[in-house]
């Protein structure tokens, strides 16, 4: 899941000094009771060291308010492991503002670590539709989004154009390709995120999305994925894998490791997020000019991509909540989505960007991004959201790994998430 860079993924790694701590590390307060003051951003490590230069930005023209940044690793599971251990220490906690992934909202807001927020304080209808709902649980916006993200399917332009096809918009049109096209060029078929981390639990949903299926319904209190749409999509992947369109390689990727089989010229197709494009397209990349970017394909037409990026979210603990709400509508105004872009290379939750001209021209695939995440769909919503993707992501891999038929994967499936629920 590359959401803070890629999507993800505002974001660097635990390196940050903590400038405005106590020595002691006590969270102190001005004593003004008026809900301003110093504050704190707690967020996965930004690998593109676009954040710094933002929130100086904000620390110039707010002297009272300043905001220290704290980077956490740039795993998500790590990062998540690290922040919930912090909120669970109360008034204790050292972060106010939560740079949090989009699947972690229902669990932080059933479990009373982040606050509501009043909706008439943020432009949500400025954003792209979809992601608002990412934001919210049980009806209430306990967060505002920050950076969206949906998957593309990456392609070689070059090879498609020598060959004469048409990159596909079906899963027939991509397995025909990646079986007959790719081995004459000497590359692997397609590649996502196959490792059993939270990467696998996005492309395994977005398989499931992409059929007619879904995982979870009623903010994780019903299992619904025990269907026949869910069958197809796992078995879709891993058919690949037996058949050898789908590399075995690809079992260990993360998106890192996919993105380099790509941008290194060992792929025809990979599912990822739009920094990979950006990545695979510079200079030094060996496909640089060569890369082209459609929505994922589904079995009869395009599919659905599961919705990344992450939400801003206050800390019920926040020493000055005020500042930490004019910080996030700082944060999502239009002057720093942009560049939260253009330094990022993130996508921002600002639909206008998403039409300007200049910034298509430098970001040619904000037109297909922009589709794909209008037809996104988020993670399974639950409180219990880390038990949720640890049970698919182990289901899941025993059926790409031939260790278990993709029915049965599905079954057992559901038998685990009953059981995760309470139901």
């Amino acid at each position: 899941m590359r959401w803070m860079r890629a999507a993800g993924r505002g974001l660097l790694v635990l390196a940050v000094v903590l400038t405005g701590y106590a020595a002691s590390g006590a969270r102190a307060d001005d004593g003004s009771g008026s809900g301003r003051g110093p504050i704190t951003l707690a967020t996965a490590g930004d690998l593109t060291g676009y954040l710094g230069p933002l929130l100086q930005g904000w620390n110039r023209t707010h002297p009272g308010e300043k905001v220290t940044l704290v980077e956490l690793p740039d795993s998500a599971d790590e990062t998540h492991a690290q922040m919930t251990t912090d909120l669970r220490g109360g008034d204790r906690s050292r972060f106010d503002v939560l740079n949090i992934d989009v699947a972690w909202t229902s669990e932080f807001a059933a479990a009373g670590w982040i606050r509501p927020l009043p909706r008439d304080r943020f432009p949500l209808k400025s954003f792209l539709p979809p992601v608002v709902g990412t934001a919210t649980y049980d009806g209430q916006l306990y967060a505002v989004p920050y950076v969206t993200n949906a998957g593309l399917l990456l392609y070689r332009k070059d090879i498609l154009a020598k060959v004469g096809v048409a990159p596909p918009r079906t899963w027939a049109e991509l397995e025909r390709d990646a079986k007959s096209i790719a081995p004459k060029y000497g590359l692997g078929g397609y590649a996502g995120q196959f490792l059993p981390y939270e990467g696998l639990t996005v492309n395994a949903a977005e398989a499931v999305y992409s059929a007619g299926g879904s995982i979870l319904g009623d903010e994780g209190e019903r299992v619904t994925v025990d269907s026949a749409a869910a069958r197809e999509g796992i078995g879709f992947l891993a058919r690949g894998v037996r058949e050898g369109w789908i590399p075995k390689a690809a079992l260990t990727y993360k998106e890192e490791e996919s993105k380099q089989a790509f941008q290194d010229g060992r792929l025809l197709f990979l599912r990822n997020w739009p920094y990979a494009y950006v990545a695979a397209s510079a200079k030094g990349s060996r496909v640089a000019g060569e890369v082209g970017a459609v929505p994922l394909p589904g079995p009869h037409g395009p599919g659905t991509s599961v919705l990344g990026g992450s939400n801003l979210a206050v800390n019920t603990h926040a020493r000055h909540p005020d500042s930490a709400e004019r910080l996030i509508a700082y944060l999502t105004g239009e002057r720093v989505q942009r560049q939260v872009l253009t330094r990022g290379a993130l996508p921002p939750v600002r639909a206008a960007l998403y039409d300007d001209p200049e910034l298509i021209r430098r970001f040619p695939y904000l037109p297909t991004l922009r589709a794909s995440v209008l037809a996104a769909a988020p993670r399974p919503k639950s409180p219990r959201y880390d038990q949720v993707s640890l049970a698919v992501q182990a289901v899941v891999h025993d059926a790409l790994t031939g260790h278990e038929t993709p029915e049965s994967a599905v079954r057992r499936l559901a038998r685990e998430l009953a059981a995760v629920s309470g139901h």
